[in-house]
């Protein structure tokens, strides 16, 4: 009995089968199946190769992350080993669509190099019907993309932030141990104690020294530090002491406990830390603060009017109202965070629905040719014009709504052009 010749090395007898499968023809070839044999074999070979490449990029640009992480925090070995998993995600809204990029030019330049595409067009099937497992899989990809921007990653970066946490508690509480002193002059705060179990200060005297008012002194026989970086403080809890607030007043304590804002410290979450659960909730304050500005600046209006204290409305500034169609700066750097996630993430099916024509297109064998000619214009047009919509959405100046979709829709019509090309010849 002599063996069928192979479909990837015999692309007509490949073509032939996979129209008499679109068809409805060659039942005794194979059962009827949800999704024919040419589609199968292409939705594989994507498949296969994207989880190769999206491996191989993660790996690569994981290292930049971690060192980036551990030189900004200080953090050591033991740390960026527990870091290293929650690191990951970070990196995958980039490699996704790179990797999906370089994947769609290797199978589809290999395709056409080798003819099955021709052979498939001779036997009636057209491009489309060759390119949509591409798309199927950037549609995928692209609403995965969506979750992980918006789920994986704040968890992510909560996890990152709760090691650098206990790293900054275990620096501290060996500091105390070791020199049993501590101060931060920032804060006016100095810390003596007489030793250190665990996370608790034996002996402990806290003193206070703002910049404006009295210095305070805490004395206690054991107190806990706790630092809680989603509300940006440091919780002290004090047990059996005193209060010393200088002039001979003391007041005596026995379970006392009193927070340190840790704000400078940390900084305030940035937009990209948070799902669009907890942004569209800050933009909904954004907008009762910008709205009870305007009813202020309105009742001070009046207030001035009634009593004829026209210098009081020369400070009507002073409540920063803006008016009804203009917003604060807060609100339009969280509307456009929205919209950069969707366009961002969407950017897989149009990097598919360029790359897989444009290879096609080329007919070469040597798919980094083709990879090369789509990465280099999307690196240096795409992307910065995503950057500079970005930027001038947060300004205000223009409406994240549409102009987060420019970029993309730069991508749809070099595509089309192509696809003219590709479905003609």
């Amino acid at each position: 009995m002599t063996r069928s010749p192979s479909l990837r090395y015999h692309p007509r007898t490949f073509a032939a089968l996979a129209s008499s499968v679109n068809a409805g023809r060659g039942k005794h070839l194979c059962p009827i199946r949800p999704v024919p044999l040419l589609q199968r074999y292409i939705l594989g070979e994507l498949l296969r190769i994207f989880v190769f490449v999206l491996f191989c990029l993660t790996v690569l640009v994981n290292f930049v992350g971690v060192f980036q992480t551990a030189s900004e925090s200080g953090l050591g070995p033991k740390q960026v080993m527990e870091v290293l998993p929650f690191i990951i995600p970070s990196m995958l809204p980039f490699t996704i669509p790179a990797a999906l990029l370089l994947t769609v030019c290797l199978v589809y330049g290999r395709m056409a190099g080798d003819q099955e595409v021709t052979a498939a067009k001779a036997a009636g099937i057209s491009v489309w019907t060759v390119l949509w497992p591409s798309l199927l899989l950037s549609g995928v990809l692209s609403v995965a993309s969506l979750v992980v921007t918006d789920q994986v990653i704040p968890w992510a970066l909560s996890r990152i932030e709760q090691t650098i946490v206990r790293t900054m508690e275990d620096v501290f509480l060996e500091r105390l141990q070791t020199d049993h002193f501590y101060s931060d002059r920032h804060r006016g705060i100095e810390i003596h104690v007489k030793g250190v179990t665990g996370r608790t200060l034996l002996r402990p005297v806290i003193k206070y020294v703002p910049k404006k008012g009295r210095t305070a002194t805490l004395v206690a026989n054991e107190a806990t530090i706790s630092l809680d970086i989603r509300k940006q403080r440091a919780d002290v809890h004090v047990k059996q002491g005193y209060l010393d607030l200088g002039r001979n007043q003391q007041i005596s304590v026995e379970d006392y406990e009193f927070e340190i804002s840790l704000e400078n410290e940390f900084g305030k979450p940035k937009p990209r830390n948070l799902p669009i659960r907890e942004i569209e909730t800050q933009i909904a304050e954004a907008l009762e603060q910008e709205q009870d500005a305007r009813d202020r600046r309105l009742v001070d209006v009046a207030m001035g009017l009634s009593i004829g204290d026209l210098d009081r409305l020369a400070r009507m500034s002073r409540w920063g109202a803006r008016p009804a169609d203009k917003h604060s700066s807060t609100y339009y750097r969280l509307h456009t965070e929205i919209h950069s996630r969707y366009a961002m993430s969407c950017s897989c099916l149009f990097f598919a629905l360029l790359g897989g024509p444009f290879a096609i297109f080329k007919a070469k064998s040597q798919f980094l040719t083709s990879f090369l000619y789509c990465f280099v214009p999307i690196v240096a047009v795409y992307y910065p014009l995503i950057l500079g919509m970005m930027a001038q959405g947060k300004k205000g100046t223009i409406d994240p709504a549409w102009g987060m979709w420019i970029g993309n829709l730069a991508l749809t019509l070099a595509a089309s052009f192509i696809l003219k090309r590709v479905t003609r010849h």
